[in-house]
């Protein structure tokens, strides 16, 4: 029995975590979850999986909710960044789900590692902000993190059984989002409902927007620097649109071994609670004949430059992807909030890597001094848009 804290319950990957551990009651025990502001899904999670303990955004939301509950074996109820590590860092649990939206799910998926909990990572933007102090500390612990995202799940099992030394290059897939076939003149008046419907996933809002940009694709290349100890220069971006490709290793042979399946994210979070296994999903199977073709090309930088910065941030390094990590969240909620327009996103990421001066990133405090002043910077720089 694998006990869990699930950071970001209410959310896609979380939700779709919980049906994971619904399909396997006998393998995984939920001790700990967390939500943002959905209080309502998350009582229903509560009065479901019967949790310890959860947390939420403030404290504010946490009293709410503390008065709507009932019964017996109530769960604590914690509040912000301290008490989502509060859960994580719980003497019970063995492994933590860390699928809270954006850099505030950091300090907790850090945390928990710092308490030695296995963490089954969703949240990309621990890795792009922190990468190198999150291995190290990961390493100084012995414990594992292993990739919910489907792209990098891909890449672990394209991985085994192969000497990493033969290892010649990655292949990430993309789908595009909804806006690859557009020119960048008709991307001029996309709007935040049309960025919101991708054509092959169900996502949280914020990364469905990053879908749409590419910027996703981007996190994903700094994310796999770190997570697979890869140069950048061995990491190469596809387009993909029917999205059954999930990704692919070369080896110098020449070989290429890929991993595809429906576009399902039950697929890899349940390889990632049960790894190296495989374990029944109640999904079908992928029908290669109904399929029909499958397609690659190569993104365009021009029309997609939020690719083209993250890959830019990855070369110069430092507190470069900090900052623009930082920048893009800014940008996204300015989007979605209709105060910029789409091709706005990256003008505004630019400005404020354009500013910056790049530090070593040497400490977590260092990783969100960087953070913070990328944000303070953005929200200077969307002034102009007003």
């Amino acid at each position: 029995m694998k006990n869990l804290a699930i950071l970001g319950s209410t959310g896609s990957i979380g939700v779709n975590v919980l049906n994971v551990v619904s399909a396997h009651p006998e393998k995984y025990r939920v001790l700990a979850l967390s939500a943002g502001r959905n209080t309502e899904l998350l009582k229903e999670q509560i009065e479901i999986f019967k949790p310890k303990a959860v947390a939420l955004l403030n404290e504010s939301l946490a009293t709410d909710l503390g008065k709507t509950l009932v019964g017996k074996d109530l769960p604590e109820i914690f509040f912000g960044t301290e008490g989502f590590s509060r859960l994580a860092t719980m003497r019970e649990v063995d492994t933590v789900v860390s699928a809270i939206t954006g850099a505030a799910g950091l300090m907790p998926t850090y945390d928990g590692i710092r308490a030695g909990k296995e963490i089954a990572l969703a949240n990309k933007e621990t890795m792009v902000m922190a990468g190198p102090l999150v291995l190290d500390e990961a390493k100084k612990q012995g414990v594992s993190i292993l990739p919910i995202d489907s792209e990098h799940s891909a890449i672990q099992q394209s991985l085994q059984g192969h000497s990493k030394e033969d290892l010649k290059r990655i292949i990430l897939t993309a789908s595009g989002g909804p806006f690859r076939n557009m020119t960048r003149k008709e991307m001029e008046g996309v709007t935040a409902a049309q960025a919101l419907k991708h054509p092959n996933w169900e996502m949280g809002p914020k990364i469905t927007i990053d879908s749409a940009t590419m910027m996703n694709k981007g996190l994903e290349v700094i994310e796999a620097k770190w997570l697979f100890d890869v140069g950048i220069d061995q990491i190469d971006v596809l387009i993909h649109p029917q999205s059954i490709v999930h990704s692919m290793v070369e080896y110098r042979d020449g070989s290429i071994i890929s991993q595809m399946g429906i576009p399902d994210m039950m697929t890899p979070i349940a390889y990632a609670l049960a790894y190296p296994r495989h374990i029944k999903t109640g999904l079908p199977s992928l029908d290669l004949v109904k399929a029909g073709p499958l397609s690659f090309e190569r993104p365009d930088l021009e029309r997609f430059k939020c690719l083209a910065l993250a890959l830019r941030a990855a070369a110069v390094g430092g507190s470069m992807p900090t900052v623009l990590n930082g920048a893009n969240e800014i940008a996204v909620d300015a989007f979605l909030n209709e105060k910029i327009g789409f091709l706005d996103i990256p003008e505004v990421i630019e400005k404020t890597m354009d500013a910056h001066e790049v530090q070593p990133i040497d400490r977590i405090a260092s990783v969100m001094d960087a953070d913070g002043w990328a944000r303070k910077k953005t929200i200077e720089n969307l002034l102009t848009y007003a």
